[in-house]
């Protein structure tokens, strides 16, 4: 199948290619599936991550399209298996060590070099924007903890930690 080859031989430009083609795609089908903007922001993003990560175990009789949403489809049901044994979504950035079965020291210093960019750009937030994402990604809190704790909305604290994730993404960005 074309595509799964450059995907496999790593070829960056061609995922790029891949993730502008499906990337709104996925988003409005986890966005339909749960009515969470949050969470369709979270999946996808992760469905990417771990598309590019494990990328050697693609199956070449299919479509990429098709393992993609597999992938994004298996996230969303640990994803909220997660969020409806926790009450809350405390998903971590932890997705982005998956382990692959791929040793190469070119791939071990792009995730280094990612988790430093991931680093700066939590770094960069509004103080209570990162206040709210470290409260849910280092400390485990739930939503419903963290808006008890500061006084405020859990749809706030959702609007917070969307909001760092697109800030995130954006500075991460290829």
């Amino acid at each position: 199948m074309l595509g799964i080859k450059e995907l496999k031989n790593g070829d960056e430009f061609y995922f790029r290619k891949v993730f502008d083609q499906y990337y709104q795609k996925l988003y409005f089908f986890i966005l339909y599936k749960t009515k969470s903007e949050y969470i369709a922001e979270e999946v996808v993003q992760m469905a990417f991550t771990k598309l590019w990560q494990c990328r050697q175990t693609l199956q070449e009789e299919y479509t990429i399209s098709t393992q993609l949403f597999r992938i994004a489809t298996t996230i969303l049901i640990d994803f909220l298996r997660k969020y409806n044994n926790k009450d809350a979504v405390t998903a971590r950035l932890d997705v982005l060590n998956i382990e692959t079965g791929v040793d190469s020291t070119n791939e071990k210093m792009s995730g280094a070099e990612l988790q430093k960019r991931i680093s700066k750009a939590v770094n960069d937030l509004p103080p209570v924007r990162k206040q709210v994402f470290e409260m849910s990604r280092e400390q485990g809190m739930s939503y419903r903890e963290i808006a008890e704790t500061l006084s405020v909305s859990s749809k706030t604290v959702e609007a917070h930690i969307y909001k760092a994730l697109k800030q995130i993404k954006k500075h991460i960005a290829w």
